[in-house]
């Protein structure tokens, strides 16, 4: 079976390997799309795939829409060729389930994916165009929003093309995993479209038109989406699905014709579409107003999970684990999750009303950080620390009245002061994961651990001298340096504290 339009035809043989199809006319939905296109999302990763692609899936085997995304990929164009027009725009997303089973089925609602090559900005230029397009989503990582990165500046020439075509408002949605993403996506594009309306760039007028006409919502989104599995990859294959491995691009991105994540899932969206948006809430995705969005965000980032992943990526990266869910069979990993989500994070959360912060932890670490099937590691968890610190940390801190009830969340500080000192608890040298301000941190600990460098909010969020705890990441940190398992010693020794 090859993943395929014209192989897909062939519903009886996908059905007897335990493959879900698309319950909709494919072909219809792809030219409803084009003639009257809804949804650009940039960005075409493995998250998109697994989430976004997979909930616009459920809306239209509801028969609740007829038209479905635009992919467009501004970052690594050879993705477009190899991963999508390669299987028709179609993905096979695999969902792990912590009970050992995996539940397959082929997503096609990708109605076009486009590269930003000369042809591809032409046809999003004619999109941009549609009054019939109301949203915009972007999974292009924290990172890219930043006013000199060239895609914000693309994306307001296409907005540009908007404006002179009949000045219809639209919603831009950021899904990036980070606190208040359309914030921070306004705070990048709109520097952005003041500098392209000082140079002539857009048209007179643009820039008003812009920050009444066009929204940047807030969202909450969670879905572990790994790397493709070499497991899911032999079960496919065992299945009878043809051409699935995993693909290297020339810019490192990891991908293949599946797409493998966990089965649970997050998607809170602050409901601010001028244009109207897509029916998703037939898919599960929760819309709410501004507020509750960043509870949600604040329960989820700064509390509930993401300090917990954070943790174990860095311990587990010094303790020689290369699987979170091994982590979580560790007994002294676990009891110092359980205490950093239970014991110093939970007492901290606002509860949004809409999520339960108690049932959510109680998924995160009952049931998703111990998935034996999710192969996420923490090598990979461990890229850009630097950039999470504050957000996954800073509101236990700044909530804490009594900072000496806190163990857990200085001993992460600390241990990642360790961990980039490149070497695990074995002695063994290790490289640790892209981190954009590495470099810069290991060069000012070469005087250790000073008031300078632990006085950083830019780091922590908080200042570390002044609210009295960077006595204590010294001392923790002084007694992970202590030699081969000194790592673990000081594990073993703050469980006790």
């Amino acid at each position: 079976m090859k993943l395929s339009l014209k192989g897909i035809q062939d519903r009886a043989a996908w059905e007897r390997a335990g493959i879900q199809l698309p319950q909709y006319d494919v072909e219809a939905m792809r030219e409803a799309t084009r003639s009257a296109p809804m949804w650009v999302h940039f960005g075409a990763g493995n998250i998109f795939r697994a989430f976004l692609c997979s909930a616009m899936q459920r809306v239209l085997d509801a028969g609740a829409c007829d038209r479905g995304i635009i992919a467009c990929e501004t970052y690594d164009g050879e993705i477009i060729d190899r991963v999508y027009t390669a299987y028709d725009n179609l993905s096979l997303v695999a969902i792990m389930r912590a009970d050992g089973t995996v539940e397959k089925r082929v997503v096609a609602s990708v109605a076009e994916a486009v590269k930003a090559d000369e042809a591809g900005i032409a046809r999003m230029k004619e999109i941009f165009r549609s009054p019939s397009l109301q949203m915009v989503t972007l999974t292009v990582t924290e990172k890219a929003y930043k006013p000199e990165n060239p895609m914000m500046r693309l994306i307001v020439s296409f907005l540009g093309e908007r404006y002179l075509a009949g000045k219809t408002p639209l919603a831009i949605v950021s899904m990036d995993n980070c606190a208040h993403n359309g914030d921070k996506l306004h705070a990048a594009m709109m520097p952005a479209a003041e500098a392209m309306a000082k140079e002539g760039a857009v048209a007179e007028g643009f820039l008003d038109w812009m920050k009444a006409n066009v929204a940047f919502p807030n969202t909450m989104i969670d879905k572990i989406t790994p790397h493709p599995d070499a497991q899911i990859e032999a079960m496919l294959e065992k299945d009878g699905v043809e051409d699935m491995g995993v693909i290297h691009t020339e810019k490192h991105t990891v991908t293949a014709g599946f797409v493998n994540a966990e089965q649970a899932e997050y998607l809170v969206v602050e409901d601010s579409f001028p244009n109207g948006r897509p029916p998703l809430e037939k898919a599960g995705i929760l819309f709410t107003d501004k507020e509750t969005v960043d509870k949600v965000e604040k329960m989820k980032v700064g509390t509930c999970l993401n300090p917990l992943h954070t943790a174990l990526a860095i311990l587990g990266c010094l303790l020689g684990f290369t699987k979170i869910s091994a982590e979580m069979a560790d007994d002294d990993l676990s009891e110092f999750v359980d205490r950093l989500g239970y014991v110093e994070s939970l007492p901290v959360v606002q509860d949004p009303g809409v999520l339960s912060p108690k049932k959510f932890l109680d998924e995160v670490i009952k049931l998703r950080l111990p998935n034996p099937f999710l192969p996420d590691t923490p090598q990979r968890i461990a890229t850009d620390t630097s950039q999470k610190l504050a957000v996954r940390f800073g509101h236990t801190i700044g909530a804490t009245a009594d900072k000496s009830k806190l163990h857990c969340v200085p001993f992460v500080l600390a241990a990642w002061f360790r961990y980039l000192t490149g070497v695990d608890d074995e002695g063994n040298a290790f490289t640790p994961s892209p981190d954009p301000r590495m470099d810069e941190v290991r060069a000012r600990m070469a005087g250790g651990l000073t008031d300078e460098l632990l006085s950083d909010t830019t780091l922590f969020g908080h200042d570390l001298v002044a609210n009295g705890m960077a006595p204590v990441v010294r001392a923790k940190f002084s007694e992970m340096m202590q030699g081969k398992g000194a790592v673990r010693a000081a594990l073993k020794k703050v469980l006790s504290e």
